[in-house]
C-alpha cells in the first residue's frame, strides 16, 4: 500500500505535513504549497485524500488536522488508534499489538463488525507528567 506512485500534488502536500511540527491543518497545507501551484482547497483536499488512503498521513478526526505517519509497520489508514496529551497536545501513533488484536476481532453487543475505527485516546505525556 506505501509503495503506490504519489502524484506531483500528492508529493508537495506529503512533504509539508512531514515537515509540520505536529497535526496540520489543511488550510495551513494550503498557504504552505500555493508556491508550488497548488492554489484550490479542492487540490489540497483531494491529495489529502490519497495520500490518507495510501497510508502516507493520517486524519485526526478531533482536531481536523493530518499527521505524518510515523509508523513504519503501519498496514492501513482505515484502522489506527493515537494518544493525544492534554496539555502540550502531541500526538503518537499507538502501536500496541494487544490492542491491534482486541480490535481485529471486535464486535458490538448487537454482533455487529467494524471495518474502519480511528481512536483518541485522551491523557497526559510522559514529558508533562516531569
Amino acid at each position: 500500500m506505501k509503495s503506490q506512485k504519489l502524484s506531483k500534488n500528492e508529493k508537495v502536500v506529503l512533504e509539508v505535513v512531514k515537515k509540520s511540527t505536529g497535526p496540520i491543518k489543511a488550510y495551513t497545507i494550503l498557504s504552505d504549497v500555493k508556491k508550488n501551484g497548488l492554489k484550490a482547497p479542492p487540490q489540497v483536499y483531494r491529495a489529502l485524500d490519497k495520500l490518507i488512503k495510501k497510508g502516507k498521513i493520517h486524519r485526526i478526526e478531533s482536531k481536523n488536522a493530518y499527521l505524518d505517519c510515523q509508523n513504519s509497520k503501519c498496514k492501513t489508514s482505515s484502522k489506527t488508534a493515537f494518544s493525544i496529551c492534554q496539555r502540550c497536545e502531541k500526538v503518537t501513533e499507538i502501536l500496541n499489538t494487544k490492542l491491534s488484536k482486541f480490535l481485529s476481532s471486535f464486535k458490538d453487543d448487537a454482533g455487529e463488525e467494524y471495518l474502519e475505527y480511528n481512536l483518541e485516546f485522551y491523557g497526559i505525556c510522559k514529558k508533562c507528567k516531569s
